[in-house]
């Protein structure tokens, strides 16, 4: 168990660290005032009606960082920040969010993918662990039982969905900001100076997603030696 706490600690301060640097990021290209200068809301409606999407609503939501696009109800969800506020900041995450409606719009496969697998990992990220302890457990207390073994695979392979969405969501993220990026270039929506920090805040919001999924690769790893090596 000491390999496993030390991994997930390791990873726990990666992603702290990452998430430290990226909230400095974005109050610091907050201060960088957009020319033309439009809201984050405005600027998601733009990119929307540039890009033929007039189903979608764009909202704004309770918290900070708390940006998303729900695929269920056609919503571009901005913090009250990005929805009010007329800086880089506020343009590279709200037309992020946008790029994950022209995904939906498009039928982006990764993101399909990505949609119908979170009714399952809803379930497998709760359970998943407990399964493969309590198996581990069953198997040392029967003197290695079958069904302790079983019960700790199950438990495996719902972490390994759970694993899965996290890898498939690199893809989504960072295609999200592509395209968020180059709308903002080819429409001239921003300066020069504008741009690189919309580039800079969505570059640290992807790495976010990346030791997050690193984080899911290396615990499935570490429970997966757990599992097989014992049976062994």
């Amino acid at each position: 168990m000491l390999g496993y706490y030390i991994i997930i600690g390791g990873i726990a301060l990666a992603s702290w660290l990452v998430s430290k640097r990226l909230q400095n990021k974005f109050e610091h290209y907050s201060k960088v005032h957009l020319r033309n200068g439009m809201s984050g809301a405005e600027i998601a409606e733009k990119m929307l009606q540039d890009h033929g999407i007039y189903d979608v609503k764009v909202i704004s939501t309770p918290g900070r960082l708390t940006d998303h696009y729900n695929p269920l109800d056609k919503t571009v969800n901005l913090s009250e920040a990005v929805y009010n506020q007329r800086n880089a900041a506020a343009a590279a995450v709200a037309a992020h969010e946008c790029g994950h409606a022209v995904q939906h719009a498009t039928a982006y496969s990764w993101l399909t993918m990505r949609s119908k697998m979170v009714p399952m990992v809803n379930v497998s990220s709760t359970l998943s662990q407990w399964l493969i302890m309590g198996g581990l457990i069953l198997g040392i207390a029967s003197k290695g039982l079958s069904i302790g073994y079983i019960v700790a695979v199950i438990g495996l392979v719902l972490m390994a969905v759970a694993t899965a969405f996290s890898l498939i969501t690199l893809p989504v993220e960072y295609d999200a900001s592509n395209r968020a990026l180059a709308w903002l270039k080819n429409k001239n929506m921003v300066s020069q100076q504008e741009y690189a920090g919309a580039e800079d805040s969505l570059k640290w919001a992807a790495r976010t997603y990346l030791v997050a999924a690193i984080g899911a690769v290396a615990s499935m790893l570490y429970w997966a030696l757990q599992v097989f090596g014992r049976r062994e």
